[in-house]
């Protein structure tokens, strides 16, 4: 068995407080908020095998989580082929989370389709090459591995000011480069 173990009988006493929070700020409904992270805890039990060790237990949790709250817009989004969910992103822990809803659960996906994930997650890799070396390091830190503001700061020796103008620059050049490249 890998070193990278992981302790369900602790998750509830350790992450059900901030899961709900984060969700709560983001489905704005109790009840639903439970649910969601229930199916969450329920889901990473069910996948504990693909746990890998590249990121805390909690941030482990907290991607699934994302996929959850993007399947519950789904279901009840209108247009229900969108392919891409808009949320409020109001705390500092979901600047930039408009990457990591393009990570889907490619459990249930089509060969052409986990080919396509496949290219745009290379697309979005190869448009973080082309960004300036601190851009692109702030906003991997930010974005993809998930550390918090204050971390990032005192590592870098920035401001949080100065963070979200770079996380900002570099959102907007991913943007235009993805447009370019890939859209």
């Amino acid at each position: 068995m890998p070193n990278h173990q992981i302790n369900p009988n602790n998750w509830i006493k350790l992450y059900s407080d901030y899961l709900f929070n984060y969700t709560i700020t983001r489905v704005n409904d109790r009840e639903v908020a439970q649910d969601l992270v229930s199916e969450t805890f329920l889901a990473g039990l069910k996948s504990m095998k693909n746990f890998k060790g590249e990121a805390s237990e909690r941030t482990w949790l907290v991607s699934i989580l994302k996929r959850k709250i993007i399947d519950y817009y789904r279901k009840i989004n209108s247009n229900k082929g969108k392919a891409e969910v808009r949320m409020n992103y109001n705390d500092d822990n979901a600047e930039g989370d408009w990457l990591e809803e393009r990570v889907e659960d490619t459990s249930y996906k089509t060969a052409d389709e986990r080919l396509e994930n496949t290219e745009l997650g290379d697309a979005i890799y190869a448009c973080l090459e082309k960004l300036p070396e601190k851009q692109a390091e702030v906003f991997k830190m930010k974005t993809i591995l998930g550390y918090d503001t204050e971390t990032i700061c005192n590592e870098l020796n920035i401001t949080a000011s100065n963070l979200w103008v770079i996380i900002h620059r570099a959102r907007t050049a991913l943007a235009d480069c993805m447009e370019e490249n890939w859209f």
